[in-house]
């Protein structure tokens, strides 16, 4: 691999691409990077908002998805559970309106139309701001490769015996961006009802400004993938024999062979697996979804430690991976096209993974939320 496009492959995306990352084992925690949680609130008498309001409908789109008290994070069966997901901490958040899929090409294309949006990816690279978030001396890369472009997937050869390098299955590529998701020569056209992806978490903030929404926490979004199933590995259950039916991941060898069983390779349209019980498509598989919270390691560890639960939770009070010390991420969920029942089976309930906030990739997308008083804003 080129030494400019690996550089750019390992610290432009923020030298924590995610793709099913594992996590590592030997987490040393300096002082100073506790997770800060906030400060528990169990001792308030809190009504969950359990029910959709009477003469409050769902917006186009949207369904309702109703709260609950329930348990956030890696159940006892998970025999995949990180230790970034657990233990499991106790939360109460109220209902709440999603998007029923992701937000879909078509969808996107409204805004960039209404707005005259130009997303990161198809931005030239800022040197000044890249060089903040890697190891201080890093040399600056050729001004050729800081062109506008992104990460895009591509096959290994033979058998990676280790999956700790992501750098063997991304490239860097420019000219890839929400039209062009696999690269320049690549569209969306005919794609309307494909999920959008190559979005950065600033792109999907902007989406939610001019949508009057909003992206899910952490909680909400787990609550909405659970879909009133508590202590379960998948958001249908715990039988993974059916995920072909279910999800659209990877199988076979990763990143090696997709046997396709599930009937795609890379992203499938929308619908085109059945939702879960709150009418919600792909809470599994598909495009990793951006949430609100900071990605902090030590997140779950802290907030246990207070044995309080949490009204509404917006996650750690600010970011910490312990590999890269220097990234700014937020939690993405559900997985993708990408996760292997081999490797780290992302499309469980609780999986989750940290991504800078600029980056963009051909298995990352978002869904958006409304609470009941943004659907009375509009």
């Amino acid at each position: 691999m080129n030494k400019n496009v690996q550089f750019l492959g390992l610290s432009l995306l923020l030298l924590s691409l995610v793709n099913c990352k594992p996590e590592i084992k030997k987490n040393v925690v300096k002082e100073g990077v506790k997770a800060k949680v906030e400060k528990p609130t169990s001792t308030v008498k809190h009504i969950v908002l359990t029910e959709q309001p009477e003469g409050v409908s769902a917006p186009e789109g949207m369904v309702w998805v109703a709260g609950a008290t329930f348990k956030q994070g890696g159940v006892n069966s998970d025999k995949m559970a990180m230790n970034h997901e657990k233990p499991a901490i106790d939360v109460m958040v109220d209902g709440f309106f999603m998007d029923a899929t992701e937000v879909t090409n078509a969808q996107f294309a409204a805004f960039v139309k209404a707005t005259g949006y130009v997303t990161i990816a198809e931005k030239g690279i800022d040197w000044e701001e890249l060089k903040k978030q890697v190891p201080a001396g890093t040399e600056k890369p050729h001004d050729s490769i800081l062109k506008p472009g992104s990460l895009t997937f591509k096959k290994a050869k033979s058998s990676v015996p280790n999956l700790y390098d992501f750098s063997q299955w991304w490239n860097w590529t420019i000219g890839a961006d929400w039209k062009h998701p696999n690269g320049p020569k690549s569209s969306i056209k005919g794609k309307d009802n494909y999920p959008v992806v190559q979005v950065s978490y600033e792109d999907a903030l902007a989406y939610c400004e001019w949508a009057n929404r909003r992206l899910p926490t952490e909680a909400e979004w787990e609550l909405a993938s659970r879909a009133g199933s508590y202590g379960t590995i998948y958001n249908w259950g715990d039988d993974e024999s059916v995920l072909k039916e279910k999800a659209n991941t990877w199988e076979g060898e990763f990143p090696v062979k997709n046997t396709i069983a599930d009937g795609f390779e890379l992203r499938a349209p929308v619908k085109s697996y059945p939702p879960n019980a709150y009418g919600l498509y792909d809470m599994a598989g598909n495009v990793w979804e951006w949430t609100s919270d900071w990605y902090n390691t030590n997140y779950y560890k802290e907030t246990k430690s207070k044995n309080m639960v949490l009204i509404n939770p917006t996650g750690a009070g600010h970011p910490f991976t312990p590999t890269n010390q220097l990234a700014k991420e937020r939690v993405i969920k559900g997985g993708s096209f990408l996760c292997s029942e081999s490797y780290c089976a992302s499309y469980r309930v609780s999986a989750r993974m940290g991504s800078s906030m600029d980056s963009s990739l051909e298995h990352t997308g978002f869904r958006t939320v409304a609470t009941i008083d943004m659907v009375g804003d509009k």
